[in-house]
């Protein structure tokens, strides 16, 4: 008796798999292709010191240039001159840039530097790469957006650690 029940439910059981395999496929055919996303097209820079605009702007531009990046971005963003505390907020972020950047950042991560200060950031980046060795960072995106004016100065800084260097005109 104990077989014939098991053999009844093995063969319930085959049943049941046979027909899933056979549904499945067909199901899938019918299945409608999903309408695809509209790319939106890219934020344009803030013209002003507006903080939250540029955060906006900025996780847009970080977002767009993560391609192969796997790790989630350091993102350094300095207000604007006319802000509140800017020296203070200044040289907090120069400590904490420099302090990351001497920790060391391995391959799969990206740094990103924007501000609309763009000179002063572009200080900060070229303070925190001054003792980097060089070729140690391979694998690593640096990402500034600013002026086009500190685009050299800021590449010069960090090309010898052989990082992929992305610049953004913020304008």
């Amino acid at each position: 008796m104990k077989t014939f029940s098991m053999n009844i439910l093995s063969h319930r059981a085959l049943q049941v798999l046979l027909v899933a395999c056979l549904v499945v496929p067909f199901a899938a055919c019918k299945k409608e292709e999903a309408p695809k996303k509209a790319v939106q097209a890219p934020l344009v820079a803030p013209t002003g010191d507006d903080i939250s605009a540029w955060r906006a702007y900025v996780s847009d531009a970080v977002t767009r240039n993560m391609g192969g990046i796997s790790n989630q971005p350091f993102v350094y963003l300095l207000p604007g001159e006319s802000s509140e505390d800017f020296e203070g907020s200044y040289e907090r972020l120069a400590e904490k840039a420099e302090t990351d950047v001497a920790r060391g950042i391995i391959a799969g991560n990206m740094l990103a530097y924007a501000s609309p200060a763009s000179a002063k950031m572009a200080d900060i980046v070229v303070a925190s790469f001054k003792d980097v060795p060089a070729d140690t960072m391979k694998g690593v995106r640096v990402l500034f957006i600013g002026d086009a004016a500190e685009n050299e100065r800021v590449k010069a800084a960090v090309s010898p650690a052989g990082v992929d260097y992305v610049f953004i005109e913020a304008k």
